[in-house]
């Protein structure tokens, strides 16, 4: 691994990233589940819905999500697998961790979903232990991408799938523009007036920047053990499902 990395647009030391993204999120949790709904006028849950539509989960099957947040993904696989199946969410970060798991009690989950602190460089479960992994907006958080694909597809069963929900690379020239300037505008404006935390979101905008475009994440995946990898661009490429399968 090399000894520097991008942190949004700065260069740092590569075994600080961590730290920095935990500071990040350690600062949003509260206020994260808000944000979201604000910064996509409420299209990331049509987004996450869209994912879990893929996830060819049957009842009574086991799932992961990795940097699962505050739960949104993670309930719904809970769903999909049923009261017999069996769902683990993930987090690197305390804080969401913990926010995630109050709101799904909050919401009547409980008994089919376990919580685990856990870096998605290093998974740790045994080899082929799920049917599906999903990973929602976190990939591009992760400081080595590479490791996290390879972790998660080697804790996926033959015949199940790895999914990567993520902001990506606008398909439509002329929506550059205008997604350049909610970004880098718009998004640091609502985190200063609704998260009283400007920095955090003007570095969550240029992590989007920094992270792989469509092809070079289906790239990604394969090299990480993936097959049939391909993916499905959603709101004019602002956001793409990559789906990746484990024979």
């Amino acid at each position: 691994m090399p000894d520097t990395t991008h942190f949004g647009y700065q260069s740092v030391p590569t075994a600080e990233k961590a730290g920095r993204v935990r500071q990040v999120f350690d600062s949003v949790a509260d206020r994260y589940d808000l944000m979201n709904d604000l910064m996509s006028g409420g299209l990331h849950r049509l987004w996450k819905r869209f994912a879990l539509a893929r996830t060819g989960l049957r009842p009574g099957q086991a799932a992961l999500d990795v940097a699962g947040g505050t739960g949104d993904i993670a309930a719904g696989l809970c769903r999909q697998v049923g009261r017999e199946g069996r769902v683990v969410l993930t987090d690197i970060n305390a804080a969401m961790l913990a926010n995630g798991r109050r709101r799904l009690v909050d919401r009547g989950i409980a008994g089919n979903i376990a919580y685990v602190q856990a870096n998605a460089e290093q998974l740790p479960f045994a080899p082929e232990s799920f049917h599906c992994v999903t990973i929602g907006f976190g990939l591009r958080n992760v400081t080595d991408k590479d490791a996290a694909l390879r972790s998660m597809a080697q804790v996926v069963r033959p015949g199940g799938r790895v999914l990567v929900l993520e902001f990506s690379k606008p398909a439509l020239r002329l929506l550059a523009p205008a997604y350049d300037a909610y970004s880098f505008r718009v998004l640091p404006w609502l985190g200063r007036m609704v998260a009283d935390d400007e920095a955090s979101y003007r570095y969550l905008a240029e992590s989007i920047r920094m992270h792989p475009d469509q092809e070079t994440l289906r790239r990604m995946m394969a090299a990480a053990g993936l097959e049939d990898c391909h993916y499905h661009n959603l709101s004019g490429g602002i956001v793409a499902v990559h789906v990746g399968l484990r024979y």
